[in-house]
């Protein structure tokens, strides 16, 4: 299991909208938030958060890339250089023919090298236990987390309770 040695002050809240509303005003007060724990997606919550959009469309278009002209350049070596042989009346280099390979081969990199690179980037092989603050966060509450040592911990339980949050407790991870 993965140690952060972080000792944290959460506020659970049961509602989407008070936890949205918790974190626009901790960004209001400049306050450093250490994670927010969902059930479900929340709308809105990355905007609030102030974070930015992922890249990883930029990487899908470089590994379907990748997967064509491996498609592309693969076929057109087998089937001019290597193998070549009249079938069906074809040429030795009938791109139409191609079409179907290369549309799965950009598919097949594009889907395996964006799940590659996503499960790198958020460490989530296999085997790795990533640690919970409260287990009802994947069930039905909201979690807003903040570091002890990057914010005051009284300034963050007042934060929390005037949010609306229904419990405030304090953790190591």
């Amino acid at each position: 299991m993965r140690k952060y040695n972080v000792d944290l002050v959460y506020g659970i809240y049961d509602d989407e909208e008070k936890l949205l509303q918790a974190i626009r005003k901790a960004k209001s007060q400049h306050l450093d938030i250490f994670d927010v724990y969902t059930p479900f997606p929340v709308h809105g919550m990355e905007k609030a958060l102030g974070l930015s959009e992922s890249r990883l469309h930029i990487a899908g278009f470089v590994y379907g890339a990748l997967g064509t002209l491996t498609a592309f350049l693969g076929m057109t070596w087998i089937f001019t250089k290597d193998w070549p042989i009249i079938f069906g009346g074809k040429p030795y280099w009938s791109v139409p023919a191609f079409i179907p390979i290369t549309f799965e081969l950009t598919v097949l990199f594009a889907a395996w090298g964006m799940t590659i690179t996503f499960y790198t980037i958020c460490g989530l092989w296999p085997g790795v236990k990533n640690p919970q603050i409260d287990l009802r966060t994947t069930d039905d509450k909201f979690c807003l987390a903040f570091d002890m040592t990057a914010v005051n911990e009284s300034v963050a339980k007042s934060l929390l309770a005037e949010s609306g949050a229904e419990e405030i407790n304090t953790k190591t991870i």
